[in-house]
């Protein structure tokens, strides 16, 4: 666990000098009195700053994936499955192959354990490591993505994006040295920017940000995190164009009645997303079996799940990239039942595999994929169960993909927005609704919330829980020992008692192991020792239980009054 510094309450700053450093003036921004509008001003510069950088690595991530496509395939995203199709089968399978084999390399000499990181990883660091995540690892991440997107892995470009503004965001605070309650909104802006520019929709970013990044709705954080996203969406524009990214068949005046199959459409999905989360995570557990039964190597194991891809791509091209060629023929009623369901499957092995073999992408767009696909093929049953009234396959479809990317983000808000302002209809709105409800509700009944913090939660990271859970770890036990010989320390006497049992603790841990032992031992101290890998652990000190319960209490109040501010 990175050491962080507890947030505290620092006396107010004088104003900085006309000539001040920028990194001075956001510092002094940081203390200065709520209310100040010269802070303010310097904070909502660099959330501008922030939001246009970010954006424009979205939008250049789009592009990059765009250009190799067009290389490989001949095709870019939006008719990329078509083109697959002519292509010589030799060729669909060798792409990415190649794709894993680089993907392999990057991965292996850039991060620590050969995984790309991802959304979970920025929800992480939001929490726990001061808004920050590994630069190094961070762009690795980011380059395999963009060469698994471009080569045939069927996953999601807007994780990447997030990520990759994540690192962006973590650059500007250390060249501004921003840390605590500041340095989590200028992440929240990066990726508000991110998914902004992405799908062009300002809105939807905002609230993705607030709902899934930082997991509170502060008043703080809102205008800086607004200013952003909108100029992510602006740089999206300017360059991409002011469009919607998928067109609907216009609405039927039947709608209104078909309330009740929208909302059994969302139990449907809640399930659907239920199953794609689980697949995923399996897939990963085989993928582990597998590399170590077969010994395969960092370079193998991409390539082999490149191989499978290239294998399932020859019948079934609609797996290759993000996937929103098949998306809007989903949308736009292009695809009968049968196409559907097997297209859902399908898609649903190759996401498993792409994240199998270790190689990079994000779980978005293949939600959004799934969800349109289900959402089709059940509006063809409810149209033909009940030909009148009935409404459009499209709408039924819309709602789908709204309701299992939101069981699968746990981001109910910001998807239903997303999915507005991706189709421009009000109607549709409404539609996605009433789905997205009952399939977030579904979804929590077996996952913890969503796709990421399961995927935390595996990792022994419970964020899901709520801050009492996380906060914890956060807290070194060096910020609160009492130093051995001080007079309001134990004797080494008590001390060594404790040691002898085993019962000891090291300047790096947390109270997340601290406050359980104090749980079992019933006593009012533990002693903090220096524990060499070989020979007896040293006594340096002891932590109190007095003073973990005021730290941790400390820190909650400092977090209501952050999320309540």
């Amino acid at each position: 666990m990175s050491d962080q510094p507890e947030t505290s309450s620092a006396p107010a700053s004088p104003p900085a000098s006309r000539h001040a450093s920028p990194r001075a003036a956001v510092r002094a921004a940081e203390r200065a009195p709520k209310g100040d509008a010269r802070a303010a001003l310097v904070l909502w510069l660099v959330a501008l700053l922030v939001g246009v950088l970010a954006g424009y690595a979205a939008i250049g991530f789009r592009l990059a994936i765009a250009l190799i496509q067009t290389q490989l395939y001949g095709a870019d995203d939006e008719t990329i499955h078509s083109a697959a199709a002519e292509l010589n089968p030799l060729l669909v399978i060798a792409i990415p192959v190649a794709g894993g084999v680089a993907v392999g390399w990057i991965l292996s000499r850039f991060t620590a354990n050969g995984k790309a990181l991802g959304v979970s990883d920025v929800i992480e660091a939001a929490a726990l490591r001061d808004g920050r995540v590994n630069r190094r690892e961070g762009c690795a991440s980011a380059a395999a993505a963009l060469v698994t997107l471009s080569t045939g892995g069927s996953t999601g470009r807007e994780g990447p994006a997030v990520h990759l503004a994540a690192v962006i965001a973590g650059w500007i605070e250390d060249r501004f040295d921003f840390h605590g309650l500041h340095a989590r909104d200028i992440l929240g802006c990066a990726v508000a920017a991110a998914v902004s520019a992405s799908f062009n929709a300002p809105l939807a970013g905002t609230l993705f940000a607030l709902e899934v990044v930082l997991r509170h709705y502060a008043v703080h954080a809102f205008g800086p995190i607004v200013l952003a996203s909108v100029a992510g969406a602006v740089i999206s524009r300017i360059h991409m164009g002011d469009v919607t990214e998928f067109v609907l068949p216009p609405p039927t005046p039947a709608f209104y009645a078909e309330i009740p199959a929208f909302a059994l459409l969302g139990v449907t999905c809640g399930a659907v997303a239920v199953l794609m989360i689980n697949a995923i995570f399996i897939a990963e557990g085989v993928g582990d079996r597998v590399t170590r039964r077969f010994g395969l190597g960092p370079l193998q194991r991409p390539a082999l799940a490149g191989a499978l891809l290239g294998v399932m791509a020859v019948g079934f091209p609609h797996i290759i990239g993000v996937g929103y060629e098949t998306t809007s023929r989903a949308l736009t009623m292009g695809l009968d039942f049968w196409t559907c369901v097997v297209f859902a499957a399908a898609k649903t092995v190759a996401v498993g595999l792409t994240f199998a073999g270790r190689m990079g992408g994000g779980v978005f767009s293949p939600s959004l994929m799934m969800g349109a696909l289900v959402g089709a093929a059940f509006g063809i049953v409810a149209t033909e169960i009940a030909p009148v009234p009935s409404g459009s396959q499209g709408l039924y479809a819309v709602a789908g993909m709204g309701a299992v990317a939101s069981a699968v983000l746990g981001a109910p808000i910001s998807t239903t927005l997303i999915v507005f302002e991706l189709t421009g209809d009000y109607q549709a709105a409404i539609a996605v609704m009433v789905s997205v409800s009952l399939a977030t509700v579904v979804a929590h009944a077996f996952v913890r919330k969503s796709f990421f913090l399961t995927q935390l939660a595996r990792a022994g990271v419970a964020l899901a829980s709520g801050p009492q859970s996380w906060l914890p770890k956060t807290i070194p036990v060096r910020r609160l020992m009492r130093l051995r010989g001080a007079e309001d320390c134990a004797s080494d006497t008590a001390a060594q008692a404790l040691i002898d049992q085993g019962a000891w603790l090291t300047r790096d841990d947390t109270l997340a192991l601290a406050l359980p032992m104090f749980d079992r031992l019933k006593g009012p101290f533990i002693p903090v020792v220096d524990a060499p890998p070989e020979g007896e652990p040293e006594l340096i000190g002891a932590l109190y239980h007095v003073d973990a319960l005021k730290a941790v209490n400390r820190i909650l109040e400092e977090t209501h009054r952050e999320e309540h501010s």
